[in-house]
């Protein structure tokens, strides 16, 4: 039995930042031989961006590389040069899946498109993850996190009805793309094994986000509504959102009447069995009523206190937890989500762990995220044949 879930699997991983390096670390994490294509003397330009331990920056040391970047082998490369795209092509021939996240106009424009490869390895699985895909009038617009949540309508949604749109934190579509064109490539990689026939995947982040349906795709559909923002607030709809404990935050949610008794039963306050909560033709003139008697019921328990009722009562409740909370959460660490991982230059730290599990062929971290280039030799000598005189030579070329 293979140790890994993809054990001999081969890839070619020419992305960068965050979308297509998710895609390839979900691969190398499963057991995949991934080759990172950097940019000579410069690298992924992830490696700028933060954080950085004792906030200096480093190539070597950005935390955000180092996530996305374990089990890697990272080679540089010019391919803009004619020797790089030669030993790009040789590359590529022995390869199952090759990952890419450029503008739908670089690969072609190099003479790397999918046309021109598929000629050197018919079985070839091309995954390429771009902002607005391959086609389309904004197939070559640039954009960032923010552009893909304004033009799914997520973002005319969220915050107060009152105020701006707001963002959501973080880079959740990036992630999501990444997730999404790694299991594309896989059912791409089983079809070309079938068949002996590769194809090019065209992997939309913005349709990734459209792809992951929610009520505003459905509520328009059904009703013609227009999406609004809501906040916080829905009257009629409590409790629904966020409030204080005396130790912080906690989420606590009735979505219909029918969890009313739910409620009543966790929070155990007499008051709130008055029928005209529990009435929906009335309960919608007593928001401000059931604020003041349970605000000042929750500010004085602790927001574990409070959840643990919930639960008990099946009602729908969480902390809000900060990141020192969920790093030390005795859930996460009952099933050893969070791993630590020592780079040889950044040194030891803790990062996210598996996110699937498969007990037989199990997910883990072989190797930290690579330094620049740190397998060029054995790549280019081991694997192409190259001696290292012939190594010097491509680098002085600016080829590697």
């Amino acid at each position: 039995m293979a140790e890994t879930a993809l054990e001999g699997l081969k890839v070619l991983d020419l992305t960068r930042y965050i979308a297509g390096p998710q895609c390839t670390k979900l691969l190398a994490d499963y057991g995949a031989e991934v080759i990172k294509i950097e940019k000579p003397g410069e690298g992924d330009p992830a490696r700028r961006l933060g954080p950085f331990p004792n906030d200096e920056p480093d190539p070597e040391k950005s935390g955000l590389f180092l996530h996305l970047n374990t089990n890697k082998k990272s080679i540089t490369l010019n391919l803009k040069s004619e020797g790089g795209k030669r030993i790009f092509k040789s590359l590529v021939a022995d390869v199952d899946i090759l990952v890419e996240n450029f503008s739908p106009r670089v690969m072609p424009e190099l003479g790397l498109g999918y046309l021109e490869l598929e000629q050197l390895n018919p079985r070839l699985v091309m995954v390429s993850i771009s902002n607005f895909g391959q086609t389309g009038p904004y197939r070559d617009y640039k954009a960032a996190e923010i552009t893909s949540w304004a033009m799914g309508s997520r973002m005319y949604s969220t915050g107060h009805p009152d105020r701006p749109p707001l963002k959501l934190a973080g880079s959740v579509v990036q992630y999501l793309a990444g997730t999404n064109a790694a299991a594309a490539a896989m059912s791409a990689l089983f079809g070309s094994l079938a068949t002996g026939e590769g194809q090019q995947v065209d992997i939309s982040i913005q349709e990734c986000l459209l792809g992951a349906v929610d009520n505003n795709l459905l509520s328009h559909q059904y009703d013609h509504e227009v999406n609004r923002r809501q906040g916080g607030r829905r009257e009629g709809t409590y409790p629904m959102g966020y409030y204080f404990a005396n130790d912080g935050f906690f989420q606590l949610q009735g979505p219909s009447v029918r969890h009313w008794p739910r409620i009543v039963r966790a929070l155990g306050i007499e008051e709130l069995e008055d029928p005209k909560f529990s009435d929906p033709a009335t309960r919608t003139q007593h928001h401000g009523d059931f604020d003041a008697i349970f605000y000042p019921w929750a500010i004085v328990r602790t927001k574990g206190e409070i959840v643990q009722m919930a639960q008990d009562a099946k009602a729908y409740s969480a902390p809000l937890l900060n990141m020192e909370e969920v790093v030390n959460n005795e859930h996460h660490n009952s099933r050893g989500f969070f791993v630590e991982v020592e780079h040889p230059i950044a040194g030891k730290f803790k990062y996210p762990g598996a996110p699937i599990k498969f007990p037989q062929t199990p997910w883990g971290v072989r190797s930290p995220a690579p330094t620049l280039g740190q397998d060029n030799i054995e790549i280019y000598c081991g694997r192409l044949g190259y001696s290292k005189s012939q190594i010097v030579t491509l680098r002085q070329q600016n080829v590697i």
